[in-house]
């Protein structure tokens, strides 16, 4: 192993020009409509500030990226988060692992939606190489299910891959990505945003927990750039960077703990819509 250093408003309105969903009050949506997941964009971090003690703030991001040149491997593991939508209706919160995105303009990545439709939980898998649109993967996810997930390149194209351990499923999908500088990965719980740039309230998901010590899928949160293979996050020193988000109105989101012993693994904490 190598070393190294919409007002609320327009959010209602979105949910209510979607068809009506056959289900339950309280159930989990497992598939959302495709104009769900089209007006549900993860797109690059919006920085906001730099800590005094290390790591930055951002309007839609908490987690970890590293930082380096030429990319080519991430690799993450989260629990799906089980949201409170009495708590946070009308809301988002999506996690994923990915390249790209702390410092550019395009993200390949893989993750999972838990949502809140007003009051009802919606739960699913997506991919999206942004700008493209995220696409649903059509897999089933559920709450406290392990999710692992990598983006690969190779030649010229992105592979993005993820699998549900719970369960068995898995998806993968490949694309070229134009303009993709491979200057970072990340994993990330993030508040979506809409089309227009919106960035969409926060779901209450109370803990996020990333990487191998808490879902036992060995090398994650790994990553691999030109000086460093398939190391966790700590094997990256000073190109480590923990994200908490922060609202346009100062008031902060969700926060990253400390790396575990090994470098590998954190919790994204929910503290605010």
């Amino acid at each position: 192993m190598t070393s190294k250093r919409l007002g609320i408003t327009g959010i209602w309105l979105l949910f209510a020009a979607l068809p009506a969903l056959a289900q339950l009050p309280g159930e989990p949506i497992s598939q959302p409509t495709t104009a769900a997941i089209a007006a549900h964009q993860h797109g690059p971090m919006r920085l906001r500030g730099v800590l005094p003690g290390g790591g930055v703030t951002s309007d839609n991001w908490s987690g970890y990226a590293v930082t380096g040149s030429d990319f080519t491997y991430a690799h993450g593991s989260w629990h799906v988060p089980q949201v409170d939508c009495t708590k946070t209706p009308t809301s988002s919160s999506v996690f994923w692992v990915g390249i790209d995105g702390y410092s550019d303009n395009t993200v390949e990545q893989t993750g999972t939606s838990s949502d809140c439709d007003g009051t009802t939980a919606v739960y699913y898998a997506w991919y999206e190489f942004y700008p493209a649109n995220p696409v649903t993967i059509p897999i089933t996810v559920s709450p406290g299910d392990v999710m692992g997930a990598e983006v690969k390149y190779n030649d010229g194209e992105f592979l993005v891959s993820i699998h549900d351990h719970t369960t068995g499923q898995s998806f993968s999908a490949t694309a070229a990505v134009p303009g993709a500088l491979r200057t970072s990965a990340e994993f990330i719980a993030e508040a979506p945003q809409l089309a227009g740039g919106k960035v969409l309230p926060l779901a209450d998901f109370v803990r996020a927990n990333f990487g191998q010590d808490y879902n036992s899928d060995a090398n994650s949160c790994n990553a691999t750039d030109s000086a460093v293979t398939n190391g966790p996050i700590v094997d990256f020193g000073s190109d480590y960077h923990a994200i908490t988000m922060v609202s346009t109105g100062g008031v902060t989101e969700a926060v990253p703990t400390a790396l575990t012993p090994d470098g590998s693994s954190f919790r994204v904490n929910w503290k605010a819509e």
